[in-house]
């Protein structure tokens, strides 16, 4: 397809007496459609804009890049040098960027997603729009604060409210002296003209126009009433015929760090220059995945085949997503570029929520529909039924793309676009050779203002003092500290790897029971299990993998659902490391995310490591951290987080996956179950220690300490561990999905009925400190390998779960009693023998619960 178009126009002329008038260039620009909507009946859909129908990509950036230059003339090259672009979404981001380009100047887009975080500088209203509300977001609000011109994009200007909207908005703020409105066609009558001209006179300012073209529409004044007649009588569009989806390829481009994706927080002139130079190497990415079977992976098929041609004759249809417009378009742009004859293979065009008919006539702009849910978790209230038009050949062979390249940003990246019938992907592979998926990284400021505190705040005494970052440690890495990958997790941990900490488990806890220590001023000595053990640990970890995944895809997927996709994992190290791992591991399965994922220290009765807590802050946006650990059991952590974060803007909400405690929303599971890495210590926790406070190691400016076994790497398993769950996510990808669905419906609300029953246990034992009692499958096998046993009582009834408890016990000459009534699968309850001077037998009493 060229800049003509290819249809008459003639269906909607004919049927709903809509005719256009005025300029020869009109026709040349526009076609005409009916959509789907109560407030406004027709549609001008446009050639150049790369919307709903498919265009070189040449053709859609050169329409704005011309009017960019027309701007550029009309003010001059001083006054050019001041000005600043904002594009309306979804349809003129793209187009507004391109203008943007012409004029090299700042830009920015309005939206219609908010960002967790980001709090708007303004808004307005688009009337007749299917999703009225827009959003104005840059990350430096001085964007639009600047006295130079203000240049609006649209890709139509029909009757001015939008325009007039934003500019009384942004006006009221910010006093301009010059705003220029830049339009694909001018459709405005006379009234609508002298409206706009006395809003410019009312506020004093100067209100110029540019457009490639101008005229009208004539419209019956029966309009919507044809309009609904015409799309009952067409009916359904109809669903492509069913064939063998086509190969799906994920290819990963080296999209450059820090570049925005588009200008939902501004794109500047090094932005610019930036995407300039990365585009070659891109478009190099996107042709390898455009290749025959054997040169990138296949996703979701047994085999591909050539979709470029011997000839290079393959058409291939760059398809972008609602706003992300323009990355889609440069991407497209450098492809056809890279390919032979790619001008006129490479086309272009996005999805969009505009609702339209499908007739597949050749006088009828909107040949084809495929309609599908939203996959970006709208969050303004509008519908979540998504479209994109003339992608599917319908009656015409010759419209067929030979490959679709599916540009998306990582926010995009979720299960609804991947699974289902109806999907987006799915719905794509049936009308295509090949599909290319490439996702970006959804840009978010840097460092954006932390939301301010709601609730009482702590004392003064309470608040750590403020540290400057550039005063902050450095974290720690793999594999120079712990056997973990440097990309999987940042330590925020002191190394005291050549420290003398261990002492005998007896005098630790003597010394702890009787208050002359703290029990994180020693380690104690690793217990390094029998081989028998070690076999159990991994007959447990075959057993329960899939269990665990299916827990950790659902934990991830809340965390997505319910705080957005600008996560940061803060684990507390150790037992949370290797659940934030894998959740991390989770988002970038799932979602393509690259999440920050840091191993934080909290030390019970001693709290947050405060100067962990202000790196976080430093770094990133409080709201965005997520506190991860592993399991909770009395819920003694999880007070002591909220304790800590009280009156600061971070969220104390921590996510686990289990929660036999019942003390907190966000879980996989409130199952009690072996977690395998509960079993061992630090090799399965990249061999890293527990954490120390002790004054005469840690000053007020460092973080909470650890130390590096770097000796006991013959038996470590902490890969195998991460490795063997994260084998089974996609076998569990569906359930995931549902049960997340599940818990998003369900009363979460923590009734800590788990403390209840630590307190009960108390009484009955006659134990006056409850935090001798370690409730949980979890808690108890860490009693066992790291505290002085007393005995082992069992909830009666319970398997497999608990054949490494016995084991333990059985080795260590620990007596084994059942018990009934426990809502945990077994507590464990370390008895004050210290403090009151018992003779009894050493050992740990273990509750085990039915299964």
């Amino acid at each position: 397809m060229t800049a003509k178009q290819e249809w008459t126009g003639r269906w909607v002329a004919d049927r709903a007496g809509v005719a256009l008038t005025g300029s020869d260039r009109l026709p040349e620009l526009v076609g005409l459609a009916l959509r789907e909507n109560p407030k406004r009946a027709h549609l001008l859909v446009s050639t150049v804009l790369g919307k709903h129908v498919p265009q070189r990509p040449s053709v859609v950036h050169g329409a704005g890049l011309d009017l960019g230059r027309r701007v550029r003339e009309l003010l001059g090259e001083e006054t050019a040098a001041r000005a600043v672009v904002l594009g309306y979404a979804e349809t003129a981001t793209g187009l507004g960027h391109s203008v943007a380009d012409g004029l090299d100047a700042p830009y920015l887009h309005s939206t219609r997603r908010p960002v967790a975080g980001v709090t708007p500088v303004g808004g307005f209203e688009e009337e007749h729009s299917h999703a009225t509300s827009h959003l104005l977001l840059p990350a430096d609000p001085a964007l639009l604060a600047g006295d130079g011109p203000l240049v609006l994009v649209d890709d139509e200007f029909s009757t001015g409210n939008t325009v007039l909207n934003t500019i009384r908005e942004l006006h009221a703020h910010h006093p301009r002296d010059h705003y220029v409105v830049v339009a694909l066609v001018d459709l405005r009558d006379e009234a609508d003209r002298r409206r706009l001209a006395d809003t410019a006179a009312e506020l004093g300012t100067r209100l110029d126009l540019v457009a490639t073209a101008g005229g009208g529409v004539e419209l019956p004044g029966d309009i919507l009433a044809r309009a609904e007649r015409l799309i009952a009588e067409a009916g359904p569009a109809p669903e492509p015929p069913p064939a063998e989806p086509a190969p799906l390829v994920r290819v990963a481009l080296d999209w450059p760090e820090g570049l925005p994706d588009g200008g939902r927080h501004g794109f500047s002139a090094v932005h610019r220059s930036q995407l300039e130079a990365a585009l070659p190497q891109l478009a190099s990415q996107l042709a390898a995945a455009l290749e025959p079977a054997g040169s990138a992976p296949a996703l979701g098929s047994a085999g591909s085949a050539p979709v470029l041609g011997s000839a290079g004759s393959g058409r291939v249809l760059v398809l972008g997503c609602e706003e992300l417009m323009y990355a889609p378009l440069r991407l497209a742009g450098a492809l056809a570029d890279r390919l032979a004859n790619g001008e006129e293979r490479v086309h272009y065009s996005t999805t969009t929520r505009s609702p339209v008919l499908a007739v597949d006539d050749p006088g009828y702009a909107i040949r084809t529909r495929l309609s599908f849910p939203a996959h970006d978790e709208p969050q303004d209230g509008g519908s979540r039924e998504r479209f994109v038009y003339n992608v599917a050949p319908g009656v015409d062979p010759a419209r067929r793309f030979d490959a679709v390249v599916l540009v998306i940003d990582d926010v995009a990246d979720t299960t609804e676009l991947h699974e289902g019938e109806r999907s987006l992907l799915a719905q794509l592979r049936q009308v295509t050779d090949r599909v290319v998926l490439a996702v970006l990284p959804s840009h978010r400021p840097s460092r954006l203002p932390s939301v301010p505190p709601t609730g009482p705040s702590p004392a003064p005494s309470a608040a750590p003092p403020a540290v400057p970052s550039s005063a902050l440690p450095t974290p720690l890495h793999g594999p120079g500290f712990s056997s973990y990958r440097a990309d999987e997790v940042s330590w925020l941990l002191k190394d005291l790897s050549d420290v003398p900490l261990e002492a005998p488990t007896e005098e630790r806890e003597e010394a702890v029971q009787n208050g002359g220590a703290h029990y994180a001023e020693s380690l104690p000595v690793e217990y390094q299990p029998s081989p028998e053990y070690q076999e159990l640990f991994h007959q447990a970890l075959r057993i329960s993998a899939r269990r665990i995944a299916l827990a950790v895809g659902t934990v991830a997927e809340t965390l997505v659902r319910e705080r957005g996709r600008g996560l940061v994992l803060a684990s507390l190290a150790r037992a949370g490391t290797p659940v934030g791992v894998l959740i991390r591991r989770w988002l970038a399965f799932a979602h393509g995310l690259d999440t920050p994922h840091y191993a934080v220290s909290i030390i019970r009765g001693r709290g947050l490591d405060p100067v962990a807590v202000r790196y976080l802050d430093a770094h990133h946006n409080a709201p965005d951290v997520v506190f991860v650990d592993g399991w909770t059991g009395k819920g003694a952590i999880t007070r002591e987080l909220a304790e800590a974060l009280a009156g600061t803007a971070f969220d104390p909400e921590l996510a686990v996956l289990a929660d036999p405690g019942r003390c907190v929303r966000t879980y996989g599971t409130r199952d009690d179950f072996l977690i395998p890495s509960a079993c061992l210590n630090s090799t399965v926790s990249g061999l890293i220690s527990r954490t120390v406070l002790r004054t005469d190691l840690i000053g007020p400016d460092d973080f909470h300490g650890a130390k590096h076994y770097t000796e006991l790497a013959g038996g470590d398993v902490s890969g195998a561990f991460l490795d063997t769950v994260a084998d089974h996510f996609a076998e569990v990808r569906g359930e995931v999905r549902a049960a997340a669905e599940r818990l998003a419906a369900e009363d979460r609300t923590p009734d800590w009925a788990g403390w209840a029953a630590v307190e009960r246990i108390s009484a009955e034992y006659g134990i006056d400190n409850v935090n001798l009692v370690k409730p949980g499958v979890g808690e108890t096998t860490r009693v066992m390998l790291r505290r002085v046993p007393w005995r082992v009582l069992a909830r009666r009834g319970t398997g497999a779960d608990l054949d490494h408890v016995r084991l333990l016990a059985a080795q260590r000459g620990i007596p084994v009693e059942e018990v009934d009534d426990l809502p945990y699968s077994c507590v464990g309850l370390i008895h004050p023998r210290y403090s009151r001077g018992a003779t009894g037998a050493s050992g740990t009493a273990v509750l085990v619960k039915e299964s």
